[in-house]
């Protein structure tokens, strides 16, 4: 005899979940457990890039080995994220033994509890379930979803297409796979063809995302995520939709971006619609472009969702405006991720010192130190200004102020991490008081 779930949310915080397994059926499922507080225990010889991120973040515990009975010590749910059935029929049913709710990726059938399909609106969650229908579920919560859309904000649904797909104009062989825009088209061989997406999910904040870009995500049959992608619409994706992992950690682990582009095209080859999910904006230090030229390369046409890029969203979360009436009349935003003395440097930071606007720096942490000695040797003043905004729009913001002679060794002593965005200029100050 089946019965009908009963719905429950569960209030999580500070309490014991148990994930086993550190795939990427658990890098979907871990962003929702952090977010409702819980205090997350992970087990897995083996962690994806973007897991790995959490752990050294301090943001949950893992332990580097295969699941032990003593892992349910404390536990108040389970979630088993691995794809052998045995071991996880072992585990649900130690967890059966002890009462603790068991969540199955494997077989929904066997799990004592399902995790349902969600939308989230700020305070309001909606969880969907579909009778054991991942499908219906999702269908479900989407329309609700776009319901939910239409009453908070009714000019977010309006059809925006200019700027939307790649540049139309664009040079060559790029301009034209980008003019192909959604529909697929067929390869050399005559077979159908799949697309690719460009999409950026903003700066962090899961509901920063464009609502064209959400749209192609929920239709997407493969995404490819980075590691700055917010880690609550992966948890949105359909259960049959492929994960790719392409973090890329800073002075870390990465993917090769060659072997990126070449999952996309391998993807879309198939027939498939692939949604190659970036951090901020594609084409703002996001190597979109080398993407899309791939694509144009093999035939597949490309859609770019542009995104809102954290050089503006994370000084603006801080309270710190770009410009300012009076105060800043200019912005440039630079990447640091190569030292001001390097040969492969393309930044003209003699050139930025002297600039009286607002200076962005993305991806300047590790040379910030060289980065001040350059702006200050260049006539730039040390007493300038400055912020570093770490995670910005997210729970975990952190806001450091100090001045441009000061930053670098205040944003050691406070541990401040990547990612971060770094701001020099008057504009700092301009809201206070």
């Amino acid at each position: 005899m089946t019965s009908n779930p009963y719905p429950l949310g569960l209030r999580l915080g500070g309490r014991r979940v148990v994930v086993v397994g550190g795939g990427a059926v658990a890098t979907r499922r871990v962003p929702a457990l952090l977010d409702a507080g819980a205090d997350v225990l992970l087990v897995a010889p083996e962690l994806t890039p973007a897991l790995s991120a959490q752990v050294d973040a301090g943001r949950l515990h893992w332990v580097p080995r295969r699941f032990a009975v003593e892992d349910l010590d404390g536990a108040w749910l389970v979630h088993v994220a691995i794809d052998d059935p045995i071991a996880a029929a072992s585990v649900s049913a130690l967890a059966a033994e002890r009462r603790i709710f068991c969540v199955r990726a494997d077989d929904r059938t066997a799990a004592t509890a399902w995790t349902p399909a969600v939308t989230r609106h700020g305070p309001v969650t909606v969880a969907v379930l579909g009778g054991g229908d991942p499908r219906r579920a999702m269908t479900v919560r989407d329309a609700i979803r776009d319901l939910l859309a239409v009453r908070l904000a009714p000019e977010r649904l309006a059809p925006t297409q200019s700027g939307s797909d790649a540049a139309a104009g664009a040079a060559g062989a790029a301009g034209a796979a980008a003019a192909a825009g959604a529909a697929g088209g067929t390869g050399a061989a005559g077979r159908q063809v799949g697309r690719v997406a460009l999409v950026g999910a903003g700066p962090g904040d899961p509901e920063l995302i464009t609502v064209k870009g959400w749209r192609l995500l929920t239709e997407a049959d493969v995404v490819v995520a980075d590691r700055l992608v917010p880690g609550l619409l992966l948890d949105e994706l359909r259960p049959d939709v492929e994960l790719v992992d392409a973090s890329k950690i800073p002075y870390g682990p990465s993917r090769a971006q060659e072997e990126i582009n070449q999952i996309l095209v391998d993807r879309a080859l198939t027939g498939a619609f692939v949604v190659r999910l970036k951090g901020g904006d594609p084409y703002v230090f996001g190597r979109g472009g080398e993407e899309l030229l791939a694509c144009a390369k093999a035939g597949v046409p490309v859609t770019v969702v542009p995104g809102v890029t954290s050089s503006i969203a994370a000084p603006s979360a801080a309270g710190i405006p770009v410009t300012h009436r009076g105060v800043a009349h200019e912005f440039t935003v630079v990447s640091g991720h190569v030292a001001p003395d390097s040969p492969a440097s393309l930044v003209r930071w003699d050139a930025l010192a002297g600039l009286r606007g607002t200076l962005v720096i993305l991806m300047g942490l590790k040379n910030l130190a060289a980065i001040s000695e350059t702006l200050i040797a260049h006539g730039r003043p040390p007493q300038t200004p400055a912020a570093v905004v770490q995670e910005g729009t997210t729970g975990a913001q952190r806001v450091l102020r100090s001045t441009l002679g000061a930053v670098a060794a205040d944003a050691l002593a406070a541990d401040v991490r990547p990612p971060a965005v770094v701001v020099l200029g008057d504009v700092v100050g301009a809201l206070d008081g």
